[in-house]
C-alpha cells in the first residue's frame, strides 16, 4: 500500500509519535532456584521483545527470589544468583529489550540487593537499594547494605566495569526521551525517594522492582504512592511486585504489576494470579517532557535542588526503536474518544456537576459583584443557549432572586425551523423565566436595505453578510434591551466555537458582558444537559423538552433551505467538521501542543472502529461513528487552518468567562496567548508531510 508520507517516516508506529512500549513481568520463581528463575526470566523477556518493547521490568531480587532470608549469606546462592544474571546477560543479546532484573551482589564485602539494567548482551549499570527496611515483617538490614554505605561509583562485572549507585540515568540514544532510572521497593515509600531527583535530573521513566508482601488495604497505599510519585515528578512509573512462588513462611504475595503515567493508571495486571503476568503499555514520554516545559514549578523545584542533580551521573546506551509488525504496531494503551468527557458513568457525573457549578457560581458572582439582579440571554433552542440558560435560572436560585429575573429572547430569523422555536418557547415557559420573542426579519430587511443588500429587493442571496446581519441584529437587541432593564448579557458561545472561529465578531454572538460557555467544549456542554436531565435538575417536563433539544440536529439557522424554505440549509458539521472529532483535535493542540500528525495517530487510534472501545454508556449506537485516516486528516487540515491563522483575533479580546476543565480555556487571560497574524503553515506542512492521504 502506498503511504503518502515523509520518507522514513513510519506513521503508524507508536514510537514515531514519542511512545515508549514498556512491560512489567511477575513471573513464576522457585526460592533460591536460581537457574529456574533466569529461565522463566528470560521467557518473558522474550515474548515482550516480540512485542516490540522497549523496557521490561521484573520484581526485587527475582533471580534468587526475594524471601530467602538468611539464605543470602550462604556463599552457594551468592553465586548461583551470579550465574543467573550472567545467563540473562547472555541471552538480552538476542533480546530487543532492555532488561531491568533483581539479584543480590556481593560487593567492596557487602551484600547489596540490586536492581540490573541489561541491554544486548551488556549491563548498562546496578542500582542498590537505598532505604533498607526494618521494622515490623522486614529484617533486611540483617541482610543486605544500603546504597547509602557504599563507597564505589563503579563496579566490575564479567569483565565490564559499570556504573553503580542509585544516582543513574540510563538515556538511550536512538529513542528520544527514553531515560530511565531505578530504584527498588522501599525506597517508594520514603519522604523523599531516589527517584524524585532522578526526574528533576530528566528521568522520564522510573522503574521500580519490588518484593511486597501483600496485607489487607496495602495494595490501595502502593497504588496512591505509585501514582502520586509519578503525578509529582511528571513522569511514568512502573511497579512489578513479587508473586506466585515466593515463600509463605510468614508472608503472602500478590504479584501486582503497575504503570502510571503523570498520576495517571495506564494498565495493571491481575493481583493474585496462578499465571505469570506480563502487563505492557506504550508511554507518552513525549507529553511527559511537554508538561514539564510548561511546568514552572517543576523546573524551580529543579534549579533548588541543583546541587544534589550535579551528583546525578545519565549513562548514554545505544538503542534503536523497535521495528513493529502490523499486530504489534496498535496502540497499546487506551485513547479516549471524548477526552473532555470521560467515559466511566461516576467520573462523568462528577465532571457534569463540577462544570455546571463552577459556571453558576461564577455567574452568581459576577451579579453579586456588579449589583445587577438581571439577566439578558438569546434563546435559540440549540444546545449552548440552553445550557446557558440553565446556568441562568440556577443562578437566580441560588441569589434567592427569582427566576422571572432571567429576561429570555428566543428571536426567529429568515431559517428558524418550528422546531428549535417551539423547543426555546416551551423551555423558557417550563424554567419560569421570563420569555419573550422577537422577531428579527423587520430589522433585518431595514440593515439589507440600508448596505444595499439584493437580499432586501427580492434576490435570494444568502452569503455571509445574509447571515451576519441575522446574527448582529440579535446581538444588538440583546445589548439594548439589557439596557433598557439593567441586566447583564450572558454569553452562548463555547469553546468549541472558539477554537474554529464559528461566531459572528463583535456585535455577534462572539460578544456578550459574560460567557458562561466560553470554556466549555461542545461534546461536554450535550452530557451536561444529559446531566441536568439525569440528575433531576429541574422538573420532569423540563427534562423532556431538554431531551429533545439534546436529539436536534447541530445548525446556525441562518440560512433558509427546504422545499419550502422554511428549515434550515445549514448542518454546522458539515463546514466545520464532525464536533466530536474537531473536540479531539482541540484538547490535544492546546492541552500538550502536539504535532499535527501524532494528534492524527491519536484520533485514528481512537476512533478506527466504532464497534471496540470505551464508549459514553448513553451514546446511541446511530451516534457512534469511524473515521479513516484520510478523513481524520482533512478535517484535522481545517482545524489547523482555522485555528492557527483566522480565529485568533476573535479569541484575542472574548469576554470574561469561568474556567472550567482541565483541557483549557482560550481566553487571553487564562491558557492560551497567541497572535492574531499567525501563520498555520508549519502544522499544515508536518500534516501533508507525515499523514497519509488513504
Amino acid at each position: 500500500m502506498e503511504h503518502e508520507t515523509e520518507q522514513g517516516f513510519d506513521f503508524y508506529s507508536p514510537y514515531s509519535h514519542g511512545f515508549v512500549r514498556v512491560s512489567v513481568c511477575v513471573p513464576e520463581v522457585r526460592v533460591a532456584d536460581t537457574i529456574f528463575n533466569a529461565e522463566r526470566t528470560i521467557a518473558l523477556a522474550r515474548r515482550c521483545s516480540d512485542e516490540g518493547a522497549a523496557l521490561v521490568l521484573f520484581p526485587e531480587l527475582g533471580l534468587s527470589a526475594y524471601s530467602n532470608e538468611d539464605l543470602f549469606h550462604q556463599d552457594a546462592l551468592l553465586e548461583a544468583s551470579l550465574e543467573a544474571l550472567r545467563r540473562v546477560v547472555e541471552a538480552s543479546s538476542t533480546i530487543g529489550c532492555v532488561l531491568v532484573v533483581g539479584v543480590p551482589l556481593l560487593i567492596e564485602q557487602k551484600l547489596y540487593n540490586c536492581g540490573v539494567a541489561v541491554s544486548r548482551g551488556s549491563i548498562l549499570g546496578v542500582t542498590p537499594k537505598t532505604y533498607l527496611p526494618n521494622y515490623r515483617e522486614f529484617y533486611e538490614k540483617r541482610q543486605f547494605t544500603s546504597a547509602l554505605q557504599s563507597r564505589v561509583n563503579e563496579v566490575k562485572l564479567f569483565d565490564q566495569t559499570v556504573p553503580f549507585g542509585n544516582d543513574v540515568i540510563f538515556s538511550a540514544s536512538g529513542v528520544r526521551h527514553f531515560a530511565f532510572h531505578m530504584e527498588i521497593c522501599e525506597d517508594l515509600w520514603t519522604p523523599i525517594p531516589p527517584s524524585t531527583y532522578a526526574a528533576l535530573a530528566g528521568a522520564t521513566l522510573l522503574v521500580n522492582l519490588s518484593a511486597s508482601n501483600i496485607t489487607i488495604g496495602k495494595a490501595a497505599y502502593r497504588r496512591e504512592l505509585a501514582a502520586g510519585q509519578s503525578g509529582r515528578c511528571v513522569a511514568a512509573y512502573l511497579y512489578a511486585a513479587a508473586g506466585q512462588g515466593e515463600s509463605s513462611t510468614d508472608l503472602a504475595w500478590d504479584g501486582e504489576g503497575l504503570i502510571f503515567e503523570n498520576a495517571r493508571l495506564i494498565a495493571e495486571g491481575e493481583r493474585f494470579s496462578s499465571e505469570e503476568q506480563i502487563v505492557t503499555a506504550d508511554l507518552d514520554l513525549a507529553a511527559l517532557v511537554q508538561d514539564r516545559m510548561r511546568l514552572t514549578s517543576f523546573n524551580d523545584a529543579a534549579s533548588t535542588h541543583r546541587d544534589v542533580l550535579r551528583g546525578i551521573r545519565t549513562v548514554e546506551f545505544s538503542f534503536d526503536s523497535p521495528k513493529l509488525n502490523d499486530t504489534a504496531r496498535a496502540l497499546r494503551r487506551s485513547i479516549p474518544r471524548f477526552p473532555y468527557v470521560p467515559s466511566n458513568s461516576a467520573e462523568r457525573d462528577e465532571r457534569c456537576y463540577e462544570a455546571y457549578n463552577i459556571q453558576v457560581h461564577a455567574l452568581a458572582k459576577r451579579l453579586r459583584h456588579t449589583g445587577i439582579q438581571k439577566l439578558v440571554i438569546g434563546v435559540s433552542g440549540g444546545l449552548d443557549s440552553t445550557h446557558a440558560l440553565i446556568v441562568c435560572a440556577r443562578a437566580m436560585d441560588l441569589l434567592k432572586l427569582p427566576r422571572t429575573n432571567v429576561l429570555a429572547y428566543t428571536m426567529p430569523g429568515f431559517a428558524t425551523s418550528s422546531g428549535t422555536r417551539a423547543n426555546a418557547l416551551a423551555l423558557m415557559s417550563a424554567l419560569g423565566v421570563t420569555g419573550t420573542e422577537i422577531d428579527i426579519r423587520p430589522s433585518c430587511m431595514q440593515m439589507f436595505r440600508d448596505i444595499g443588500h439584493p437580499f432586501a429587493s427580492g434576490t435570494p442571496q444568502y452569503d455571509v453578510t445574509f447571515e451576519n446581519v441575522q446574527a448582529g441584529e440579535r446581538t444588538s437587541h440583546l445589548f439594548r434591551l439589557a439596557n433598557a432593564h439593567n441586566g447583564l448579557v450572558v454569553g452562548t458561545g463555547d469553546l468549541s466555537e472558539l477554537a474554529l472561529g464559528w461566531a459572528t465578531y463583535g456585535v455577534g454572538d462572539h460578544m456578550s458582558h459574560y460567557n458562561v460557555n466560553a470554556s466549555v467544549p461542545k461534546t461536554l456542554i450535550q452530557y451536561l444537559i444529559r446531566w441536568t436531565i439525569e440528575s433531576r435538575q429541574f422538573s420532569e417536563q423540563t427534562g423532556k423538552i431538554l431531551q429533545a433539544i439534546v436529539e436536534t440536529e447541530i445548525s446556525p439557522e441562518l440560512v433558509p433551505g427546504g422545499t419550502t424554505g422554511s428549515e434550515p440549509a445549514q448542518r454546522t458539521e458539515d463546514h466545520i467538521g464532525p464536533y466530536e472529532l474537531q473536540d479531539f483535535h482541540l484538547y490535544y493542540t492546546t492541552r500538550y501542543g502536539f504535532r499535527p500528525s501524532k494528534i492524527a495517530f491519536l484520533a485514528y487510534s481512537a476512533w478506527k472502529d466504532r464497534n471496540s472501545g470505551l464508549w459514553p454508556a448513553d451514546l446511541p449506537i446511530e451516534r457512534r461513528h469511524a473515521y479513516a485516516v484520510a478523513d481524520i486528516r482533512h478535517w484535522l487540515e481545517v482545524f489547523l487552518f482555522r485555528f492557527f491563522q483566522i480565529s485568533q483575533f476573535k479569541r484575542s479580546c472574548i469576554p470574561n468567562a469561568p474556567k472550567v476543565g482541565s483541557g483549557g480555556s482560550l481566553s487571553p487571560r487564562g491558557d492560551w496567548r497567541a497572535p492574531s497574524d499567525s501563520e498555520a503553515r508549519v502544522w499544515l506542512e508536518e500534516l501533508a508531510a507525515r499523514v497519509p492521504n488513504e
